[in-house]
């Protein structure tokens, strides 16, 4: 059987919001947005990133209580990845629209930077560059 990434899932208890800092932020591009996905009576925002990676963004279903999101390192689903051409110019535009930067720059060795930021609903970030 073969696999391929399909999409990326977030919660949020503002889809609208969220999706629009997601374009404004990364160059999302909002693919559709429907108040009542498939008849379950949630927010429900389809998104794709500039290379194809699809990112649904989402409201509670009616009745379904949700815990607040967690931006440090946990278990389960931790992060996701960016990769960015200038992270330190990168960091400095984020910082300029208030995002908070969980973590100063890291270098990993085999020309690999990376940093961490927070985005709405707690959701962690990981930026990578890649120098050459």
């Amino acid at each position: 059987m073969a696999y391929s990434f399909n999409h990326i899932h977030l919660k949020s208890p503002d889809p609208a919001k969220t999706a629009d800092w997601y374009v404004k932020t990364f160059n999302f591009n909002v693919i559709s947005d429907t108040d009542n996905f498939f008849g379950r009576g949630d927010k429900f925002i389809r998104c794709e990133t500039e290379d194809g990676i699809v990112v649904n963004i989402s409201g509670p279903q009616p009745g379904e209580l949700l815990d607040k999101g967690d931006s440090s390192a946990h278990y389960g689903l931790e992060h996701f990845g960016i990769q960015v051409d200038d992270i330190n110019s990168e960091i400095s535009r984020l910082q300029s629209m208030g995002v908070k930067v969980l973590s100063d720059l890291v270098d990993l060795g085999s020309n690999i930077v990376i940093a961490f930021i927070e985005a709405p609903d707690n959701v962690r970030i990981e930026l990578l560059e890649f120098k050459t």
